[in-house]
């Protein structure tokens, strides 16, 4: 879960990679380093944020045009000056950085002690530096001969950019489990664990295959295995235009995508709705869709947002295409020994596509030879390769670590799966399945229409602000909002809360509730509004504070509420859309109100590509 960024070329490295590692802050800010490399190789790092590593570098030698670039999550060592990257082996000879977690660093320390290796870190990374370095002064061989064979000993996931003060004019970069990209220029090559610092420089880019070498010159790539077997890739342009990763004067990067959901939706179903509104068609999936059809059971696997968007998809799979659906943790998925059937379709959703624990669970999914689908939003992830068929959602880049678009952009996918496989199973009429249709296209609307009370959310996260607990409740499609709007809350602002169905109020959660509770509850008209206003009146009368989300016109919950929020009428299954649209907005408002770093909370990072 790390930002890297490396450049080999003609312009000075510098400004590239402290701008890229800007960039690249979301991934991880705990600390950040730079490697440049003119003559000597020059390593300058610091605990904190990339911005505390550009006022240090301003007294150095940031001369050099090759260098390399990370910004850290950590995992082993806490966040100082010494644990950040990059690292450089004891002997000086190879520096390098690392996304990922080596599982037998312990073991390979160990050897390497015994062989006269000191450590100066607490890191997995420095392990690995020494044990390139032990293979090529011991072997005799070429840096990238002792980084191939150092990384057949590597158990774990790894994303690397490696020089040698040997051959100063070459990068070796490497990945199994955690992303590289390398972009093409003119003369000169670019090496990032996304495209976002690379973007302003080329739209030419190679996604790294697992156990890719890359050996990089200025007007040179060559790409091979680990097992030293020719590898060959295809060189892709770019879908990203540099405004999509700027905040464009909004505040923070989670308030830019907030307000970017009318697009972001409508980018997901664009091309995929009829014009005339009378059909869906996923691409993605057209040459699986019978099998899809024909399945007794369908598994979504997810993390975190994630995961409430495939709880929403539980209930639109079974209520449209009368399919049973189980959602599962990818975290958990992998180690109870699942039933996993060949008739079975999984479905796993990420954003980034990286995800470590989904992207396990796809492997074991495979391996009982299920059908598995990916929904993800970035394009050349390792997700939507490991997967046989899947559906992109085109939300564009989310910067925010607090996922916003992405879980409105999943739900919109998972309802357009639901939709057409109703259709075609004939579970829903030919007059549901357009009528449905035509709900879908009309949301983008309706959530501009809630945007525009975005002032009145801002007063109401005045007033609770200070709150040490939030309950939120719904039923049905809104179970799945309430834990999202929890997860929110407690992301961003760092006040405790919990999501819960609102029927399971009365088996414990109850006891919580007094006048210093704000109690969330997503109340908008359906099938269980009468349970949802006797679950109110209950909050009500032990003294709790409800904040309701009500459809337009609501009169009955207004009476009882101490505030309510209006959202448009929708058909019951696409109301999620919009009830989570106030609940991430008064999330936003909360923390901003706290102090807190909205875009950048503590202890997360966007992409969590280690397990």
């Amino acid at each position: 879960m790390c930002g890297i960024v490396g450049y080999i070329g003609l312009k000075q490295a510098y400004p590239i990679l402290i701008n890229g590692l800007k960039r690249l802050e979301y991934r991880g800010y705990d600390s950040a380093g730079i490697a440049l490399i003119n003559g000597e190789t020059n390593v300058y790092k610091k605990s904190g944020k990339v911005q505390e590593l550009e006022e240090f570098a301003k007294k150095e030698n940031i001369g050099g045009t090759v260098g390399m670039g990370h910004t850290r999550w950590a995992t082993h060592g806490e966040p100082n000056d010494t644990n950040a990257h990059p690292h450089v082996s004891e002997k000086g000879y190879f520096t390098l950085i690392h996304n990922g977690i080596i599982e037998n660093y312990s073991q390979l320390k160990k050897k390497l002690i015994s062989r006269g290796y000191s450590f100066q870190s607490e890191t997995d990374t420095e392990v690995l530096a020494n044990l390139i370095e032990y293979i090529y002064l011991k072997g005799k061989v070429t840096p990238e001969m002792a980084v191939r064979l150092a990384l057949s000993k590597v158990v774990g996931a790894f994303g690397l950019v490696i020089s040698c003060k040997d051959t100063p004019d070459q990068l070796i970069a490497a990945r199994r489990g955690s992303p590289l990209v390398i972009g093409i220029g003119n003369e000169e090559y670019f090496i990032a664990s996304d495209a976002t610092p690379i973007v302003e420089h080329t739209k030419s880019v190679i996604y790294l295959n697992n156990d890719n070498v890359a050996i990089l010159k200025r007007n040179e790539l060559t790409l091979k295995t680990i097992d030293n077997e020719p590898a060959s890739l295809t060189i892709k342009q770019l879908d990203l235009d540099i405004g999509e990763i700027e905040k464009n004067g909004y505040d923070h990067f989670m308030l830019k995508e907030i307000f970017e959901q009318p697009k972001s939706i409508f980018d997901t179903f664009r091309g995929r709705i009829a014009a005339d509104l009378s059909e869906i068609t996923l691409g993605g999936l057209l040459d699986v869709m019978d099998k899809i059809e024909k399945a007794k059971r369908i598994v979504i696997i997810g993390c975190g947002t994630s995961w409430h968007a495939g709880l929403v998809g539980e209930y639109l799979l079974e209520e449209y295409a009368r399919i049973p659906v189980e959602v599962e943790y990818g975290s958990e998925f992998r180690y109870r020994n699942p039933l996993i059937y060949e008739d079975d379709i999984v479905i796993a959703i990420s954003q980034s596509g990286e995800t470590a624990d989904t992207l396990a669970a796809i492997n074991l999914a495979k391996e009982h030879k299920a059908l598995v689908l990916g929904i993800c939003n970035v394009v050349g992830s390792s997700i939507p390769r490991e997967t046989h068929a899947g559906v992109y959602t085109h939300a564009g880049p989310e910067i925010g670590v607090a996922s916003t678009k992405a879980f409105t952009a999943q739900v919109t996918v998972l309802a357009m799966m639901a939709f057409l496989l109703g259709k075609r199973k004939g579970t829903i009429t030919d007059e549901e399945y357009r009528k449905l249709i035509k709900e879908l296209n009309d949301i983008p609307g309706k959530i501009e229409k809630i945007l525009e009370h975005n002032e009145e959310y801002k007063k109401i996260a005045e007033l609770y602000k200070d709150a040490s607990n939030a309950l939120y409740l719904g039923r049905g499609y809104f179970f799945p909002v309430a834990l999202e709007g929890a997860l929110k809350l407690k992301e961003i602002s760092y006040i405790h809360a919990e999501g819960y169905p609102a029927a399971e109020m009365k088996h414990g959660p109850i006891a919580l509730i007094d006048e210093n509770m704000p109690v969330f509850v997503i109340a908008t008209k359906d099938r269980s509004y009468e349970k949802i206003v006797s679950n109110i009146q209950e909050v009500k009368a032990r003294n709790g504070i409800v904040i309701a989300i009500v459809t337009e016109g609501d009169t009955i919950i207004k009476k009882m509420a101490d505030h309510v929020l209006e959202v448009p009428q929708a058909e019951a299954a696409l109301a999620a859309l919009l009830a989570v649209i106030p609940l991430q907005l008064l999330s936003y408002h909360i923390a901003v109100m706290r102090g807190c770093n909205v875009d950048q909370p503590r202890n997360l990072a966007k992409s969590v590509t280690v397990e």
